[in-house]
């Protein structure tokens, strides 16, 4: 009976006994991570390649009118609303991070139908985008204040904050009453909503978040990861509603946006379904509603709004932390308010 040895095993084996990679130094990279690198420069130097071989058409392209059009508006917008974003974000994070949630639950009445319109005005005196204004309100919930003020806050911190009503002004500045109006509304609708939730709210509808945003970070550590995080999501929202408006004045027929500019109905749905759509920042929305001439201060007014308290990424930040049964009621509710309001204080103030 023959007798077979056992093989030794290799001391530069770095698989463990299920054949998955076993660096020899922590970080040291897997065979997979290079290929991921390495593919990465690969295309990267492609797409410089190509960009070279085909500059002539591009500069071609980018000579045309029309793309001349949009560069301008498109570049306007972003020098108008890049120093807003930032500034906004720096003062939203060193709120988020350095002001603790019980200083609300301090600050605010008691009774529930007076903490509503206390922290409606709060949100007139503490800057915050809407990014930071969902785990904010949360952690209120969380340390116990009222639901319905927690979510007063929320609505109303970003649209009608310092930094929104600044900017405001200088993207409209020959209509100083379109900042008159966006206070007196977003006020309106924050207050309403919370008042709403206060008389038709029910418990089950809302799930509260069950941890804290920095837990293991230092301050230090939180405030320029909330401003890393913020200034790239807001960021990257900024240059699509940018891009959105620049193409609807450059590429857009002129005789369509005037059917829908010319229509008063049309003119406010589409805004605000454009607002929802976009999900641009508070910081620098004005601008962008600024460069959309076409249409009616009201119909802007309604875009101005509605951004703040409803889009795409709040809806879905809205879900995840308080949950989709409130996500889905709270959501549709604020959107037809802040449509209604809009429209009401546009008759009387513009």
């Amino acid at each position: 009976m023959a007798i077979t040895k056992p093989v030794p095993q290799r001391t530069d084996d770095r698989r463990d006994p299920e054949g998955a990679w076993k660096p020899e130094r922590a970080g040291e990279p897997s065979p997979a991570d290079e290929g991921r690198h390495l593919n990465s420069a690969l295309l990267l130097t492609m797409l410089m390649l190509v960009l070279v071989l085909l500059q002539s058409p591009i500069r071609r392209a980018l000579a045309a009118p029309v793309m001349q059009s949009w560069t301008t508006v498109f570049v306007a917008v972003m020098v108008q609303a890049l120093p807003f974003l930032v500034l906004g974000v720096l003062l939203s994070a060193g709120i988020a991070v350095f002001v603790p949630p019980s200083f609300f639950a301090r600050a605010l009445p008691r009774r529930p139908a007076l903490a509503v319109p206390v922290a409606g005005a709060a949100g007139a005196v503490l800057p915050g985008c809407e990014c930071a204004s969902v785990p904010v309100a949360g952690a209120l919930v969380r340390r116990g204040v009222t639901p319905a003020a927690a979510l007063t806050f929320l609505l109303s911190a970003p649209a009608i904050n310092p930094i929104v009503l600044t900017a405001t002004a200088v993207a409209f500045p020959g209509h100083p009453e379109m900042v008159l109006a966006r206070l007196i509304a977003s006020l309106l609708v924050a207050c309403a909503m919370g008042w709403l939730w206060l008389r038709l709210g029910r418990t089950d509808w809302l799930r509260p978040p069950s941890h804290l945003s920095y837990d293991g970070q230092s301050k230090g550590e939180a405030f320029w990861g909330s401003v890393r995080h913020d200034v790239m999501h807001a960021g990257g929202f900024l240059v699509v509603g940018a891009m959105a408006a620049a193409t609807l004045k450059a590429v857009a027929p002129e005789s369509w946006l005037r059917t829908a500019a010319g229509n008063p109905v049309l003119a406010v749905l589409a805004l605000a379904v454009l607002a929802v759509v976009l999900s641009i920042c508070s910081e620098a929305d004005a601008f962008v509603a600024a460069s959309l001439s076409q249409f009616s201060l009201t119909a802007r007014l309604t875009f101005l709004v509605v951004g703040p308290m409803i889009d795409l990424k709040l809806f879905a930040m809205q879900a995840g932390t308080f949950g989709r049964a409130f996500a889905l009621r709270f959501a549709p509710a604020t959107f037809a308010l802040a449509v209604v309001v809009s429209v009401l204080t546009g008759a009387v103030i513009l």
